[in-house]
């Protein structure tokens, strides 16, 4: 047997407890992929990160689930800086993380007391959802009468699939709930999707839109408290449907997690170089050393 040792930080929030938690492992290049995947699974967040060696930017890092390894996660990205910051392992202030997703750039800088992560999201896209919005609806406990008439249900991606889904009031999302093993047969286009309700209602009048976020059955988990990737497809989305004529740049930001007791909030930057070009920003908040026990093979 060998001791793991997992820091647990909270992304998008600066209080313990609130927004997503993340473990991050300093040490990844001691690990198997088996390893990792056995890591998280015995951490049971909904991704733990692995920090391992770069040969075409300054860290790379591996994000898995319970279930398998993500091409790229927001919280904890957001999570992972933050632990290295907080260990004496960042000295600068812009770096580049190697991802699944690409070579992407982050930011770190000190706003308003907190530090503040910045990370670019790859380019934005999205595709048709052509399924049934009756059974879209019904499996997260809703009816089709839920969803918003004037915006479209597309999957999106700044790095990972997610299907955007647009409701028409916040008092629908009391009522999810989700059956998660129905998603992939609904989901004909990319069965291996997560769903991403949003709505223009918000909880906090300083917020711009809502959202809460479904995984996928493949990822080993039910809900994710607040989605990174997802917020940034939210910006695009925004931009692309809702107002197309928004003046650019524009910050909007996202809540989520509200329903889930554990609410945080995502900056998401959206620009025009040629393309949409989207980045996002939050805080993050260590809790906690977790010790784990794996076989080593």
């Amino acid at each position: 047997m060998q001791t793991v040792y997992v820091k647990h930080i909270d992304a998008f929030s600066s209080i313990p407890g609130k927004g997503n938690p993340a473990g991050v492992v300093l040490n990844g290049d001691d690990y198997s992929e088996e390893e990792m995947l056995a890591i998280a699974g015995a951490v049971g967040f909904n991704e733990t990160s692995f920090i391992v060696s770069s040969d075409i930017a300054d860290f790379r890092i591996r994000y898995f689930t319970p279930g398998h390894e993500m091409n790229l996660c927001g919280h904890a990205t957001m999570g992972t800086v933050y632990a290295l910051r907080m260990n004496g392992l960042l000295k600068q202030s812009n770096i580049t993380i190697e991802t699944k997703a690409g070579v992407l750039p982050v930011k770190v800088h000190d706003e308003n007391n907190e530090l503040l992560i910045t990370m670019q999201q790859a380019n934005p896209q999205f595709q048709t959802f052509s399924g049934s919005k009756s059974e879209l609806a019904a499996s997260i406990g809703l009816t089709e009468e839920d969803l918003h008439p004037d915006y479209p249900i597309v999957y999106g991606s700044t790095g990972i699939w997610t299907l955007i889904i647009p409701i028409k009031e916040l008092a629908s999302f009391h009522k999810m709930i989700p059956a998660t093993a129905e998603f992939p047969s609904i989901l004909k286009e990319i069965p291996r999707a997560s769903l991403h309700p949003i709505c223009l209602e918000v909880r906090d009048e300083r917020n711009d839109m809502h959202a809460r976020h479904f995984s996928s059955p493949f990822s080993g988990t039910i809900e994710d408290a607040v989605t990174g990737t997802a917020a940034g497809v939210m910006g695009a989305y925004y931009k692309t449907f809702i107002n197309e004529g928004a003046r650019l740049p524009v910050t909007l930001i996202v809540e989520q997690g509200y329903e889930m007791n554990k609410d945080g909030r995502v900056y998401v930057h959206v620009k025009e170089e040629g393309n949409l070009d989207v980045s996002i920003s939050g805080t993050a908040v260590y809790v906690k050393d977790i010790e784990i026990e794996i076989v080593k093979k």
